[in-house]
Protein backbone atom coordinates (compact mmCIF):
# COMPACT_ATOMS: atom_id res chain seq x y z
CA UNK A 1 0.00 0.00 0.00
CA UNK A 2 1.52 3.07 -0.96
CA UNK A 3 1.45 6.07 1.65
CA UNK A 4 -1.23 8.48 -0.04
CA UNK A 5 -3.27 4.91 0.19
CA UNK A 6 -2.70 5.39 3.39
CA UNK A 7 -3.69 8.66 3.88
CA UNK A 8 -6.44 8.84 1.86
CA UNK A 9 -9.77 7.15 1.55
CA UNK A 10 -11.78 7.18 -1.91
CA UNK A 11 -14.07 9.60 -3.51
CA UNK A 12 -17.52 9.07 -3.27
CA UNK A 13 -19.96 10.19 -6.00
CA UNK A 14 -23.80 9.04 -5.66
CA UNK A 15 -22.89 6.52 -3.13
CA UNK A 16 -20.21 4.62 -5.58
CA UNK A 17 -16.74 4.74 -4.41
CA UNK A 18 -14.03 5.51 -6.95
CA UNK A 19 -10.08 5.30 -5.60
CA UNK A 20 -8.50 7.07 -8.50
CA UNK A 21 -9.19 10.81 -8.63
CA UNK A 22 -8.20 11.18 -12.39
CA UNK A 23 -11.31 11.05 -15.06
CA UNK A 24 -10.38 11.22 -18.62
CA UNK A 25 -12.27 11.31 -21.98
CA UNK A 26 -12.29 9.27 -25.05
CA UNK A 27 -12.44 12.15 -27.93
CA UNK A 28 -9.90 13.46 -30.36
CA UNK A 29 -7.06 10.97 -30.11
CA UNK A 30 -4.94 9.56 -33.20
CA UNK A 31 -6.34 6.11 -33.18
CA UNK A 32 -8.53 3.55 -30.55
CA UNK A 33 -5.38 2.31 -30.25
CA UNK A 34 -3.94 5.37 -28.27
CA UNK A 35 -6.91 5.69 -26.44
CA UNK A 36 -7.08 2.32 -25.45
CA UNK A 37 -3.71 2.42 -23.94
CA UNK A 38 -3.76 5.74 -22.74
CA UNK A 39 -6.59 4.77 -19.84
CA UNK A 40 -4.30 2.09 -18.46
CA UNK A 41 -1.55 4.05 -18.10
CA UNK A 42 -4.03 6.66 -16.26
CA UNK A 43 -5.16 3.77 -14.02
CA UNK A 44 -8.51 6.01 -14.45
CA UNK A 45 -11.85 4.34 -13.07
CA UNK A 46 -14.11 6.79 -15.14
CA UNK A 47 -14.14 7.52 -18.72
CA UNK A 48 -16.62 10.17 -20.14
CA UNK A 49 -17.79 9.24 -23.36
CA UNK A 50 -20.38 11.28 -25.96
CA UNK A 51 -23.51 9.59 -26.33
CA UNK A 52 -24.02 11.35 -29.47
CA UNK A 53 -21.13 10.80 -31.52
CA UNK A 54 -21.20 7.26 -30.29
CA UNK A 55 -24.22 6.59 -31.43
CA UNK A 56 -23.68 8.38 -35.16
CA UNK A 57 -20.54 6.86 -35.30
CA UNK A 58 -19.35 9.84 -35.87
CA UNK A 59 -15.04 10.15 -37.08
CA UNK A 60 -12.98 8.88 -34.48
CA UNK A 61 -15.35 7.10 -32.48
CA UNK A 62 -16.70 4.11 -34.74
CA UNK A 63 -16.30 0.93 -32.36
CA UNK A 64 -15.65 3.48 -29.04
CA UNK A 65 -18.06 1.65 -26.88
CA UNK A 66 -16.96 -1.68 -27.40
CA UNK A 67 -13.26 -0.90 -27.17
CA UNK A 68 -13.14 -0.46 -23.23
CA UNK A 69 -13.54 -3.31 -20.62
CA UNK A 70 -16.72 -1.73 -19.41
CA UNK A 71 -16.71 -4.29 -16.39
CA UNK A 72 -13.76 -2.61 -15.42
CA UNK A 73 -14.16 1.35 -16.03
CA UNK A 74 -16.99 3.15 -15.17
CA UNK A 75 -19.01 5.37 -18.20
CA UNK A 76 -19.41 8.63 -17.59
CA UNK A 77 -21.83 9.70 -20.65
CA UNK A 78 -21.80 13.06 -21.46
CA UNK A 79 -24.37 15.32 -23.58
CA UNK A 80 -21.61 16.85 -25.42
CA UNK A 81 -22.87 19.02 -28.16
CA UNK A 82 -26.37 19.74 -26.72
CA UNK A 83 -27.09 23.54 -27.03
CA UNK A 84 -30.02 23.40 -24.90
CA UNK A 85 -31.53 22.07 -21.88
CA UNK A 86 -34.25 20.09 -23.79
CA UNK A 87 -31.61 18.59 -26.29
CA UNK A 88 -29.49 17.34 -23.18
CA UNK A 89 -32.07 16.04 -21.16
CA UNK A 90 -32.99 13.85 -24.04
CA UNK A 91 -29.62 12.66 -25.07
CA UNK A 92 -28.69 11.95 -21.22
CA UNK A 93 -31.77 9.59 -21.57
CA UNK A 94 -30.15 8.26 -24.45
CA UNK A 95 -26.73 7.77 -22.28
CA UNK A 96 -28.07 6.16 -19.37
CA UNK A 97 -30.09 3.43 -22.16
CA UNK A 98 -26.53 3.29 -24.04
CA UNK A 99 -24.58 2.71 -20.71
CA UNK A 100 -27.47 -0.21 -19.62
CA UNK A 101 -26.78 -1.95 -23.23
CA UNK A 102 -23.12 -1.89 -22.40
CA UNK A 103 -23.73 -3.85 -18.93
CA UNK A 104 -23.52 -1.01 -16.43
CA UNK A 105 -27.79 -1.67 -15.27
CA UNK A 106 -27.37 0.44 -12.71
CA UNK A 107 -25.36 3.49 -14.11
CA UNK A 108 -27.71 6.61 -14.05
CA UNK A 109 -24.39 8.99 -14.29
CA UNK A 110 -24.16 11.89 -16.47
CA UNK A 111 -21.69 14.60 -17.39
CA UNK A 112 -24.00 17.25 -17.94
CA UNK A 113 -22.75 20.06 -20.73
CA UNK A 114 -25.28 22.41 -22.10
CA UNK A 115 -22.98 24.74 -24.53
CA UNK A 116 -24.95 27.28 -26.92
CA UNK A 117 -21.58 29.32 -27.60
CA UNK A 118 -19.87 27.81 -30.68
CA UNK A 119 -16.59 30.48 -30.20
CA UNK A 120 -15.47 29.82 -26.84
CA UNK A 121 -17.61 26.68 -25.87
CA UNK A 122 -18.37 28.20 -22.79
CA UNK A 123 -21.70 26.63 -20.92
CA UNK A 124 -24.74 28.23 -20.70
CA UNK A 125 -25.75 28.33 -17.25
CA UNK A 126 -29.47 28.91 -16.99
CA UNK A 127 -29.82 25.81 -19.79
CA UNK A 128 -27.29 24.10 -17.43
CA UNK A 129 -29.45 24.45 -14.45
CA UNK A 130 -32.83 23.69 -15.97
CA UNK A 131 -31.32 20.39 -17.57
CA UNK A 132 -30.00 19.32 -13.77
CA UNK A 133 -32.90 20.25 -12.26
CA UNK A 134 -35.37 17.61 -14.84
CA UNK A 135 -32.47 15.48 -14.63
CA UNK A 136 -32.26 15.10 -10.57
CA UNK A 137 -36.08 14.59 -10.57
CA UNK A 138 -35.61 11.61 -12.93
CA UNK A 139 -32.69 9.91 -10.88
CA UNK A 140 -29.95 10.97 -12.43
CA UNK A 141 -26.42 11.43 -10.67
CA UNK A 142 -25.73 14.44 -12.52
CA UNK A 143 -21.87 15.82 -13.03
CA UNK A 144 -22.70 19.33 -14.35
CA UNK A 145 -20.34 21.29 -16.09
CA UNK A 146 -19.87 24.91 -15.36
CA UNK A 147 -17.94 28.27 -15.56
CA UNK A 148 -16.42 28.57 -12.39
CA UNK A 149 -19.25 30.66 -10.97
CA UNK A 150 -19.51 29.41 -7.44
CA UNK A 151 -23.14 30.91 -7.04
CA UNK A 152 -24.58 28.41 -9.71
CA UNK A 153 -22.12 26.12 -8.26
CA UNK A 154 -23.80 26.24 -5.13
CA UNK A 155 -27.30 26.33 -6.93
CA UNK A 156 -26.63 23.24 -8.33
CA UNK A 157 -25.28 21.28 -5.20
CA UNK A 158 -28.91 22.72 -3.27
CA UNK A 159 -31.23 20.94 -6.44
CA UNK A 160 -29.43 17.49 -5.78
CA UNK A 161 -26.32 17.30 -8.36
CA UNK A 162 -23.77 14.73 -7.54
CA UNK A 163 -20.96 16.77 -8.42
CA UNK A 164 -19.93 20.69 -9.83
CA UNK A 165 -17.47 20.52 -12.39
CA UNK A 166 -16.27 23.98 -13.29
CA UNK A 167 -13.81 24.64 -16.06
CA UNK A 168 -9.85 25.65 -15.42
CA UNK A 169 -10.29 27.56 -18.43
CA UNK A 170 -12.11 26.80 -22.31
CA UNK A 171 -12.23 23.23 -23.02
CA UNK A 172 -8.97 22.06 -25.27
CA UNK A 173 -7.37 25.85 -25.00
CA UNK A 174 -4.38 24.46 -22.70
CA UNK A 175 -4.52 27.63 -20.97
CA UNK A 176 -4.60 25.98 -17.31
CA UNK A 177 -6.22 27.16 -13.99
CA UNK A 178 -7.01 30.70 -15.18
CA UNK A 179 -10.34 30.42 -12.91
CA UNK A 180 -8.27 29.36 -9.65
CA UNK A 181 -9.68 32.43 -7.61
CA UNK A 182 -13.28 31.21 -8.00
CA UNK A 183 -12.56 28.00 -8.15
CA UNK A 184 -11.09 28.03 -4.74
CA UNK A 185 -14.35 29.66 -3.65
CA UNK A 186 -16.41 26.78 -5.28
CA UNK A 187 -14.04 24.47 -3.31
CA UNK A 188 -14.41 25.49 -0.16
CA UNK A 189 -18.29 25.72 0.22
CA UNK A 190 -18.96 22.99 -1.01
CA UNK A 191 -20.49 19.88 0.38
CA UNK A 192 -20.07 17.06 -2.71
CA UNK A 193 -17.07 16.72 -5.05
CA UNK A 194 -15.78 19.41 -6.88
CA UNK A 195 -13.94 18.50 -10.63
CA UNK A 196 -12.09 20.87 -12.47
CA UNK A 197 -12.70 20.23 -16.01
CA UNK A 198 -11.36 21.61 -19.41
CA UNK A 199 -8.21 23.57 -19.81
CA UNK A 200 -5.60 21.75 -18.30
CA UNK A 201 -2.28 21.02 -20.09
CA UNK A 202 0.22 20.02 -18.44
CA UNK A 203 0.91 17.67 -15.11
CA UNK A 204 1.87 20.83 -13.15
CA UNK A 205 -1.87 22.16 -13.37
CA UNK A 206 -3.28 19.22 -12.68
CA UNK A 207 -1.36 18.76 -9.61
CA UNK A 208 -1.93 22.34 -8.99
CA UNK A 209 -5.87 21.39 -8.90
CA UNK A 210 -5.85 18.53 -6.48
CA UNK A 211 -3.45 21.27 -4.26
CA UNK A 212 -6.20 23.81 -4.00
CA UNK A 213 -8.45 20.35 -2.78
CA UNK A 214 -10.22 19.68 -6.00
CA UNK A 215 -11.86 15.99 -5.09
CA UNK A 216 -10.92 15.16 -9.24
CA UNK A 217 -9.81 16.06 -12.13
CA UNK A 218 -10.95 15.65 -15.86
CA UNK A 219 -8.56 15.17 -18.56
CA UNK A 220 -8.84 14.73 -22.54
CA UNK A 221 -7.48 16.77 -24.66
CA UNK A 222 -3.80 17.15 -22.81
CA UNK A 223 -3.47 13.48 -23.27
CA UNK A 224 -5.13 12.69 -26.49
CA UNK A 225 -3.47 15.40 -28.47
CA UNK A 226 0.03 14.95 -26.63
CA UNK A 227 2.85 13.61 -29.04
CA UNK A 228 3.15 10.57 -26.88
CA UNK A 229 -0.33 10.23 -25.80
CA UNK A 230 0.31 7.42 -23.20
CA UNK A 231 3.21 9.40 -21.55
CA UNK A 232 0.88 12.04 -21.04
CA UNK A 233 -1.78 10.00 -19.30
CA UNK A 234 0.82 8.95 -16.84
CA UNK A 235 2.54 11.58 -15.84
CA UNK A 236 -1.25 13.08 -15.26
CA UNK A 237 -2.12 9.77 -13.09
CA UNK A 238 1.07 10.64 -11.03
CA UNK A 239 0.49 14.16 -10.58
CA UNK A 240 -2.96 13.85 -9.75
CA UNK A 241 -1.42 12.17 -6.96
CA UNK A 242 1.13 14.32 -5.99
CA UNK A 243 -0.80 16.97 -5.86
CA UNK A 244 -3.79 14.85 -3.26
CA UNK A 245 -0.66 13.80 -1.57
CA UNK A 246 0.41 17.20 -0.98
CA UNK A 247 -3.00 18.36 -0.07
CA UNK A 248 -3.35 16.04 2.60
CA UNK A 249 0.06 16.46 3.91
CA UNK A 250 -0.43 20.69 4.07
CA UNK A 251 1.14 23.21 2.70
CA UNK A 252 3.45 25.77 5.06
CA UNK A 253 1.89 28.81 5.41
CA UNK A 254 2.79 32.03 2.49
CA UNK A 255 4.55 34.47 4.34
CA UNK A 256 5.47 38.12 3.77
CA UNK A 257 9.51 37.40 4.89
CA UNK A 258 11.82 35.16 4.82
CA UNK A 259 11.94 32.06 7.79
CA UNK A 260 15.39 30.29 7.88
CA UNK A 261 15.28 26.82 8.17
CA UNK A 262 18.32 26.12 10.10
CA UNK A 263 18.24 27.22 13.60
CA UNK A 264 20.15 30.47 14.77
CA UNK A 265 21.18 28.73 17.97
CA UNK A 266 24.46 27.55 18.73
CA UNK A 267 25.96 29.35 15.37
CA UNK A 268 29.76 30.39 15.82
CA UNK A 269 30.33 34.10 16.37
CA UNK A 270 33.26 36.48 15.64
Amino acid sequence: MSLLDELDAPVTIANRRFRSRLMTGTGRYRSIADMQQSILASECEIVTVAVRRVQTNAPGHEGLAEAIDWNKIWMLPNTAGCKTAEDAIRVARLGREMAKLLGQEDNNFVKLEVIADPKYLLPDPIGTLQAAEQLVKEGFAVLPYINADPILAKRLEEVGCATVMPLGSPIGSGQGIATAANIQLIIDNAKIPVVVDAGIGVPSEAAQAMEMGADLVLINSAIALARNPVAMARAMAQAVSAGRLAYLAGRIPIQSSASASSPVTGTVSG
